[in-house]
């Protein structure tokens, strides 16, 4: 069955080619030009929600209380056209998922709804679910800290977790050595930075079905082209 799609977004062409994008993707999508329609449809609780910031009614601020308030596992895009970092703390202390600032390429939302819904698994009585993100043919149990692959569970450290965990999240994205242990070891590490290299050795042979490409110098990208 193909998952839901509520998109709302007040600018005609906008929407019309938002939803063709998403539909071409396989999704089933929903539609709507303002606030309070949209607001009616909320207990619908879809698989996401794709909420533009600025309303001709109710924003997406209230939209986005409604959402959660309804079922806070529910995954919410932000859209905004405004100041950027002040719409993104504020959609983010609301709850929100991610952020696009407008103007975007519509591929752009695809690629991050695919990686979203690839990632976050709602459970339909408000009740905690397992959030599990997949990569290659691995499988990352954020709630239980446990990877498996082919239904065979892998033994990672701690640090080897958080570390794999990271590059899933960002996967095809080059990540610095800096951003990786500032993420993963915290802002207090003092320690050389060649422990991401021993990590990411270690990470390797115990995950040799993945791609984690060096780029020298600077850091790591994982490569998932599933």
């Amino acid at each position: 069955m193909a998952k839901r799609i509520y998109l709302v977004e007040d600018e005609n062409s906008l929407r019309i080619l938002l939803q063709k994008y998403l539909k071409n993707e396989g999704y089933d999508v929903t539609t709507f030009s303002n606030g309070s329609c949209a607001k009616e449809k909320v207990p619908d609780t879809p698989d996401l929600w794709i909420l533009d910031i600025m309303l001709p009614d109710i924003s997406g601020y209230e939209l986005i209380k409604c959402i959660k308030a309804n079922n806070k596992n529910t995954p919410v895009i932000f859209m905004s056209a405004r100041n950027e970092e002040f719409d993104r703390v504020v959609g983010l202390e609301l709850g929100s998922d991610d952020y696009l600032s407008k103007p975007f390429l519509p591929r752009e939302l695809v690629i991050r709804t695919n990686r979203l819904l690839n990632r976050v698994v709602i459970s339909k009585d408000n009740s905690p679910k397992d959030i599990i993100l997949k990569v290659g043919s691995y499988f990352i149990n954020k709630n239980q800290r446990t990877v498996s692959f082919e239904n065979q569970d892998i033994q990672l450290t701690n640090r080897e977790f958080e570390l794999l965990n990271y590059l899933a999240e960002n996967k095809n994205n080059l990540i610095s050595r800096e951003q990786i242990l500032t993420s993963v070891w915290g802002i207090d590490y003092f320690g050389s930075d060649r422990v991401v290299d021993d990590t990411i050795r270690r990470l390797r042979k115990k995950v040799s079905e993945l791609t984690i490409e060096t780029v020298y110098g600077y850091g790591y990208k994982l490569v998932d082209n599933v």
